[in-house]
């Protein structure tokens, strides 16, 4: 008899389960703070002069901007700036927790500074030539608020069809009543939700089976039938 490649687990009295090394998750982390920048020990007085000077003019432009407004957001072009004064205002702003790639008709590599809405922005050719440089600030990408998750409950309310995908963690899906928008929220194994998306899609990709693992599942089903009918007939 042709012996079944599908691995079986045994359940119940007398049964010796293979023992599995323990997977503990990574503690959590200290949450990033704002800390001020540290200027360079060795650094040229006239390029921390004008460095200063610059992140002074954006400060004056800044000051009087409302985000709540739709007045356009204020940007300082940094492409007549020295080398090393580039390098202290950079050094000055430091990297926040968000980047952006933009590769389409216009390139670019965005960084937020560590001043939450403010960010750097460098635009690129085709052949990755900087082309434009400069500081902006920009009310974006900011963390969801309690009230704005409320907001978005009410106008996406939960439909028809909840999916789960159990593995390491959870991946919970439900469907909302808007057509083809979709609630996608993943749970660590403590049940603590560590991210929660909405996909606008036909059906979220992380719901649907690769070719390949279609392709394992044939392959496997007829063995299983191969053996049964081994079996009926031994």
């Amino acid at each position: 008899m042709k012996s079944l490649s599908i691995p079986v687990r045994v359940i119940g009295p007398g049964s010796q389960p293979e023992e599995e090394p323990l997977q503990y998750l990574d503690m959590p982390h200290e949450m990033d703070t704002f800390r001020m920048p540290l200027v360079p020990e060795r650094t040229d007085a006239e390029a921390l002069s004008e460095a200063r000077d610059v992140l002074q003019e954006f400060l004056e432009a800044l000051e009087p901007w409302d985000p709540l407004l739709a007045s356009p957001a204020p940007m300082l072009a940094l492409t007549g700036l020295s080398p090393a004064a580039r390098v202290i205002v950079n050094q000055m702003l430091g990297d926040g927790e968000v980047s952006i790639k933009l590769d389409g008709e216009r390139r670019a590599h965005i960084q937020e500074s560590v001043f939450a809405g403010v960010w750097r922005v460098c635009e690129l050719d085709a052949d990755d030539r900087l082309i434009g440089d400069w500081i902006e600030a920009g009310a974006i990408l900011f963390p969801l608020t309690p009230e704005d998750h409320r907001v978005l409950e009410k106008a996406l309310p939960v439909g028809p069809v909840a999916i789960i995908s159990r593995g390491f963690g959870n991946c919970r899906i439900t469907s909302t009543l808007a057509r083809n928008v979709w609630r996608v929220q993943y749970f660590n194994t403590m049940n603590t939700l560590i991210l929660n998306t909405l996909e606008i899609v036909e059906a979220p990709e992380v719901a649907l089976a690769a070719p390949e693992d279609i392709e394992d599942s044939r392959e496997r089903l007829s063995e299983l039938i191969e053996w049964m009918s081994e079996s009926c007939t031994a």
